[in-house]
């Protein structure tokens, strides 16, 4: 046992070693980005898409690389406008990477951005090669100028949604799915349980379509001096060669990257260097370091009641009740913070988790520390949930928005066990006790309970919306029924405050606290982040926020950090296989 703890502390150390000295170069490589060129083209590639919020911890992103989040675009842009040296932005579009409600923040960073006298230039090889390129040429026409590839084409082919029903297959294996819903367009388990869309589920989908697609033409016509129906008559003929949309005033040029860069280097005047977007924010600084503190929690992901924030191994994050609370008691506590801007990007998930958080934000309220919500692609079920109690909420127009409604069940494999020879057999103390068990179906006193406990949620879920938002019943109630929404369509039913971004929300935050228009502001992540040391020390102390305090709750979160890192380095040099949660029915 000795030889274990004594080999453990080694490698620990070993590893400590090699992080403080990646820590010390990646310090050492800032400090050299401060110089900054006297005039400037900023450069950004936005074919791999923008990240909402970082990743959580400082190890994940030393040792997997930092995605530049919409935040970082936001801030840079900003601190870009007002500074001098910066004479305009190259952006490299393309793949439709973006959802709708973060390609409409992006743009409007960019308006702004001109708004201060630059200029901007927009280059895609192809908007859409076999895939839709709606979404991308909507971002480009942001920009002063764009620019497409000879051969590329523009692929404004308008939007669509298609989506996928497992019944079929579950009948021939054997596997029944037994939900329930509130109300009818709550439809997520509709793939379990149907063979095509419902009336309500294609009613619901049209409406968000049509209402997206409505603002994506307005924004086209507007920004390239056409009217709207003409816009929708050249959706229809897409996709178009290069030539053809360059005669119908969609793009400027039909040339190659090289020689867009010229042109926009040859616009901003002699001298000019080019920047990556990310180096230019690690040198210059993000803007908001000082003045009144506003807190920024962020609420990315599935909403659980415990679990890890981000799996590196998927790429995909959770919403945890527990580090909501930490977040949230730090911003409370911290007699500094004026405001919290709590970001939310989420689908939903644990109701149990929901109402933890829904609390959160309330003990925080009855401090007196305001709440504005910014909502990102999506805050929907459980993310509009955890929204509802705040002082004011902001949407982008096309954030899918509200889902307030409530589904439980489970799927029977009894079936299946069946086919494959297997069989089951079971004790019981509880009339209730088999609700849960994957091989029998609910009992009708079984039913009633699951019907009776989506009911009770399903009634405190409008319950709280009606509080948070000062709504009639009779008004929730038809906002409700499960059913997404845009945020346009959101502001209108009371559901939203106002549409808009980061800028919105820190606009909202001045006001709630009592601060001018222009106040300078200091913009904190809670819960504040701790550098790598901290980081692996908390794992080998007692002194982890999450600890329990006992020797072998530290061993165990010592062990499985080295696990997430051993298994990491063998996802990067053998065949990773990892999986990703994709999304069914993605509007696009």
């Amino acid at each position: 046992m000795r030889r274990f703890f004594v080999g453990f502390g080694i490698t620990v150390g070993v590893i400590a070693l090699i992080v403080g000295g990646l820590t010390l170069a990646v310090a050492h490589f800032k400090g050299k980005t401060a110089q900054l060129p006297e005039d400037i083209v900023l450069t950004v590639d936005l074919t791999g898409g923008l990240a909402d919020s970082a990743e959580p911890d400082a190890m994940s992103r030393l040792l997997f690389g930092q995605k530049t989040t919409l935040r970082d675009f936001v801030d840079a842009l900003e601190r870009a406008g007002d500074d001098p040296r910066v004479n305009a932005l190259f952006i490299q579009l393309g793949d439709d990477s973006l959802a709708l409600a973060k390609t409409q923040q992006v743009r409007d960073a960019i308006a702004a951005f001109r708004a201060k006298g630059k200029f901007a230039i927009a280059f895609a090889d192809t908007f859409g090669e076999g895939a839709p390129g709606t979404r991308p040429y909507y971002l480009a026409t942001a920009c002063d100028e764009i620019w497409l590839q000879p051969l590329g084409e523009v692929g404004i082919t308008g939007l669509r949604s298609e989506q996928t029903f497992l019944k079929g297959l579950l009948d021939k294996l054997g596997i029944a799915a037994s939900f329930q819903h509130r109300e009818e367009f709550k439809t997520a388990m509709n793939l379990l349980t149907e063979v095509q869309m419902t009336a309500a589920q294609r009613e619901e989908t049209e409406a968000l379509l049509t209402s997206m697609q409505d603002q994506i033409n307005r924004g086209i016509a507007a920004a390239r001096k056409l009217q709207a129906s003409d816009v929708a008559a050249l959706v229809d003929r897409a996709p178009l060669s290069a030539d053809a949309a360059k005669a119908a005033g969609l793009i400027d040029r039909i040339a190659y990257r090289d020689e867009a860069l010229w042109r926009a280097q040859l616009r901003a005047g002699a001298g000019v260097k080019t920047m990556a977007l990310s180096r230019y924010l690690t040198a210059a600084g993000r803007p908001h370091k000082s003045g009144a503190r506003i807190a920024l929690i962020y609420g990315t992901g599935l909403i659980a009641r415990t679990g890890s924030e981000a799996s590196v191994l998927t790429q995909s994050s959770q919403f945890t009740a527990r580090a909501i609370e930490r977040a949230f008691n730090a911003a409370v506590r911290d007699k500094d913070v004026k405001a919290i801007v709590f970001r939310i990007d989420s689908p939903g998930g644990s109701a149990t988790a929901s109402e933890t958080i829904w609390r959160e934000v309330v003990r925080a309220r009855l401090s007196g520390k305001p709440i504005i919500v910014s909502m990102g692609d999506l805050a929907a079920s459980g993310g509009y949930y955890v929204a509802a109690p705040a002082d004011k909420i902001v949407a982008e127009p096309a954030t899918l928005t509200g889902s307030i409604g409530v589904l439980g069940g489970k799927i029977i494999v009894a079936g299946l066990l069946e086919k494959l020879g297997i069989t089951t057999d079971s004790v019981q103390t509880g009339a209730n006790s088999d609700m849960f068990s994957l091989t029998r179906d609910f009992s009708p006193q079984g039913h009633q309970r699951l019907a009776d406990e989506i009911d009770n949620t399903y009634r405190g879920f409008k319950d709280h919306v009606a509080a948070g938002r000062h709504l009639s019943a009779d008004a929730v109630e038809a906002a409700a029924k499960g059913r997404v929404w845009t945020g346009e369509d959101a502001l209108r039913l009371g559901l939203v405050d106002a549409l808009g971004g980061y800028d919105t929300a820190l606009a909202l935050a001045r006001q709630a606290a009592n601060l001018t228009a222009d106040a300078p502001i200091d913009v904190v992540v809670y819960p504040r982040e701790r550098g790598l040391a901290a980081l692996l020390f908390g794992r080998l102390t007692d002194r982890d926020d999450d600890d329990t305090g006992t020797p072998a709750a530290t061993l165990q979160k010592s062990l499985a950090a080295l696990r997430v890192l051993a298994a990491a380095i063998d996802t990067v040099s053998g065949d990773p296989g990892i999986l990703r949660m994709v999304p069914i029915g993605d509007i696009r």
